[in-house]
């Protein structure tokens, strides 16, 4: 039951848990709170402070340590103390959603149950708008990675179809990802797949060894290649270090699953901190060798026909593999349900699946920067459910019991820094996507 558990915490790479079992819902914002609520068929009442350790770290690391030093690129080294303020705010925004499930444990279970406790159905709705549209985006970032890291182990691939049309690099790449994911998407049981996802960890591990090799063995280290500070690239860094704390939405599901959830708090800042060892490593490692050339996802930096270079892409290609039908499951629910459609029905599901993975696979073949992307969903999605979503909740349910003047101020701060970061960072970063057309 333990390994069960950790299967279901270990999903996420966003901001969202992704379900493995699809339920009937009344409608579509009901259908959103079984991104986590259906999680608890795969999980195991009880789990102790280590393996709730394993779960929260897996649920909080994901693919946004790729784009760590390119983050630091934009920013300079002196953006690094903001990821260490994003980090702390995202570890007390996390507290803040620990104290709304205790405000009352039989009626929230879920992270839109918060927002439904706190502001009505109102509430539950904006949390399930911003929760598919990250799922959506974050599917559609998972083809573009997969076409990126592919055309650098495949370089000068294409193929030739009918009609004189030829595909080839990331395109060709992204349509055989789409193709090799489409099938996992007619699942109905999708709890096999939590297994080849919770290999995030070793990814990190194997990038981070592949980073110390290409410093020491092959390309050395750069420090006159790097800036200070840059005031233009810091809405672009602080929302890709966003990205890298996102995994609120899960936090109810690993606070629900502990034997003792009155430590969930020490959890969260052990994983936390994990988690920015992690991070800060490979953002240093991957400045310090690459500078300022340093790509939007760094195994693309990577020497090209290395062993180790291989085994970092391979690796880091195999949780997106894994998880992107776990990610589009409950968009197809949500459709299924607003269009009113037989429940469990198999061809409704692959129907609706294959036009939403086409439809992913066709944006992410538009796409043309990894980094705009991901700075986007940290910048708009990610900013919205890790600060202003868990600030306004709290807020809002312990407003009649009286909250510390002082608690107060730091919350009416950490918002303004929230609606800052959301602004500037989402006008920065769709600036950068629609000029590059």
């Amino acid at each position: 039951m333990e390994s069960q558990n950790t299967c279901a915490a270990a999903l996420p790479v966003s901001t969202l848990s992704e379900p493995l079992v699809l339920g009937k819902s009344a409608d579509l914002a009901t259908a959103a709170d079984d991104l986590e609520a259906q999680l608890t068929s795969y999980r195991a009442t009880g789990a102790s402070f280590s393996r709730t350790c394993l779960n929260l770290t897996n649920a909080v690391s994901g693919i946004g340590v790729l784009s760590m030093p390119y983050a630091v690129a934009q920013g300079g080294w002196l953006s690094l103390l903001l990821f260490a303020l994003v980090g702390a705010v995202c570890y007390y925004t996390g507290t803040l959603i620990e104290r709304c499930m205790r405000a009352d444990p039989g009626a929230i279970a879920s992270y839109p149950d918060i927002g439904k406790f706190a502001f009505g159905s109102a509430g539950r709705r904006a949390i399930a708008f911003f929760m598919y549209v990250e799922l959506y985006l974050v599917a559609i970032s998972f083809l573009v990675l997969e076409g990126d890291n592919l055309d650098k182990l495949f370089p000068g691939s294409s193929v030739q179809l009918m009609g004189g049309y030829r595909l080839q690099g990331k395109q060709l790449f992204i349509a055989l990802a789409a193709a090799v994911v489409l099938p996992t998407t007619w699942l109905k049981n999708l709890g096999v797949l939590a297994y080849a996802s919770a290999v995030g960890l070793v990814a990190s591990a194997v990038l981070t060894a592949s980073l110390v090799w290409a410093g020491v063995a092959e390309t050395g280290f750069r420090r006159n290649c790097t800036s200070v500070l840059s005031l233009g690239g810091l809405p672009t860094s602080l929302g890709l270090y966003f990205v890298c704390f996102t995994g609120h939405a899960v936090f109810p599901t690993i606070y629900s699953s502990m034997k003792n959830n009155r430590h969930f708090s020490k959890v969260l800042l052990i994983s936390s901190v994990l988690c920015s060892v992690n991070y800060g490593l490979t953002a240093v490692l991957g400045y310090m060798i690459y500078g300022d050339d340093v790509q939007s996802q760094v195994t693309l930096n990577l020497p090209s026909g290395k062993l180790y270079t291989k085994v970092a892409i391979v690796t880091t290609l195999i949780n997106p593999l894994a998880k992107y039908a776990l990610l589009v499951a409950p968009i197809t629910a949500a459709i299924e349900e607003r269009f009113s459609l037989p429940a469990g029905s198999a061809p409704a599901r692959v129907s609706i699946s294959t036009m939403v993975v086409v439809s992913t696979a066709v944006v992410a073949s538009t796409v043309p920067f990894f980094g705009y992307l991901m700075s986007f969903i940290g910048s708009f999605l990610s900013v919205m459910a890790t600060v202003i979503f868990p600030c306004l909740c709290f807020l809002k349910i312990y407003r009649a019991e009286g909250i510390l003047r002082i608690e107060v101020g730091a919350i009416a701060g950490i918002l303004m820094m929230g609606v800052f970061v959301a602004v500037t960072g989402t006008y920065t970063s769709l600036k950068q996507i629609i000029g590059t057309f």
